[in-house]
């Protein structure tokens, strides 16, 4: 499903307000009649959704509406756009999942939109990375410290 569209670079990433991702299940769980349940896997690929404001001044405003209309087909199609995650903040394949709301009129100069975006697949560490590379995962808040004040110069 990659695309080729991305979300407008003018325009600002979504607020943290009420941000937070929402994955598809990837289990399906079965009540038996003695009260206990069964759980099996279903899906190891599922979508995120995800909530998402901008405040936007008017002429971004305006950029996002003609992207919306013009660029993704009134909302239809699947873009890119750098959403924050456990993963870290990173382009992702989204979509809208309906109209968004707004523009809200927010102070003097600035249009507030809320929307809910589709990500295409759940945002996790790959099998790999998971099984390998745990100490690389447990420690990549140090890294940049480590390689750039701390490793003698060349």
């Amino acid at each position: 499903m990659a695309t080729n569209i991305d979300f407008p670079k003018m325009l600002p990433t979504p607020q943290r307000s009420g941000y937070g991702l929402k994955s598809a299940p990837t289990f399906a769980r079965t009540t038996m009649a003695s009260g206990r349940a069964k759980q099996r896997p279903v899906n190891k690929v599922v979508p995120a959704m995800v909530p998402v404001t901008l405040i936007l001044t008017e002429e971004q405003a305006q950029i996002f509406e003609g992207w919306f209309n013009y660029e993704i087909n009134y909302g239809t199609a699947w873009f890119n756009c750098r959403l924050d995650s456990a993963m870290g903040l990173r382009p992702y394949e989204c979509r809208f999942t309906e109209m968004y709301e707004g523009p809200e009129r927010l102070g003097v100069r600035h249009w507030r939109y809320k929307a809910q975006f589709e990500i295409v697949e759940r945002p996790v560490v790959s099998e790999e990375d998971y099984l390998y590379g745990l100490p690389d995962i447990q420690y990549t808040s140090i890294f940049d410290i480590t390689m750039n004040q701390q490793w003698p110069e060349a």
